[in-house]
């Protein structure tokens, strides 16, 4: 059985640690699963009035978690909360039935992260997503300097496989 994960970060920085993360997520992904990025930075800021006639990012985006098994995101924190690129993006979610019940894992590469992650957990579950426990890590690397290539060869590589195949209900 194929699972398609679909990553999104809340950061828009070249060099953002936690979108290195998910990249080095989808090459450590065992075999049967495949994970996919989705970039936020295009996604129109959240109106109402839009919905009737969703802009062609926010379909995308729609069309995507549609398509895939599971969610992966992975956000820095900013003013103790999280970013308004995933929160945007998230507000684009809200009505969507295709989220709903949708496995999701939160990757966070700095554990001091901690309002942000609470944050995240509290729209998520007030969107109806289902956050899947052990598939969520929170690995200190922040300030190791770390790019995607040292993630994929540090000690944290078994966990992140692991964590991928707890997200796709542990037969992956």
């Amino acid at each position: 059985m194929s699972f398609r994960i679909l990553a999104f970060c809340g950061s828009l920085r070249r060099n953002s640690m936690n979108a290195a993360l998910l990249r080095a997520a989808a090459r450590l992904a065992p075999p049967g699963i495949r994970v996919d990025s989705i970039a936020l930075g295009e996604l129109p800021l959240f109106n109402p009035d839009l919905e009737a006639e969703l802009p062609a990012p926010v379909r995308r985006l729609h069309a995507a978690i549609e398509q895939c098994t599971a969610l992966l995101i992975a956000s820095p924190e900013y003013a103790h909360g999280v970013t308004g690129t995933l929160k945007n993006a998230l507000d684009w979610l809200v009505s969507f039935e295709g989220f709903v019940g949708k496995p999701v894992a939160i990757f966070n590469a700095s554990p001091r992260s901690l309002h942000a992650d609470a944050s995240l957990r509290e729209i998520l579950t007030t969107m109806s997503a289902r956050i899947v426990e052990p598939a969520c890590l929170a690995l200190p690397l922040r300030g190791l300097a770390l790019g995607e290539d040292a993630m994929v060869a540090s000690a944290h590589a078994p966990a992140i496989r692991a964590a991928l195949r707890q997200l796709c209900g542990d037969d992956a």
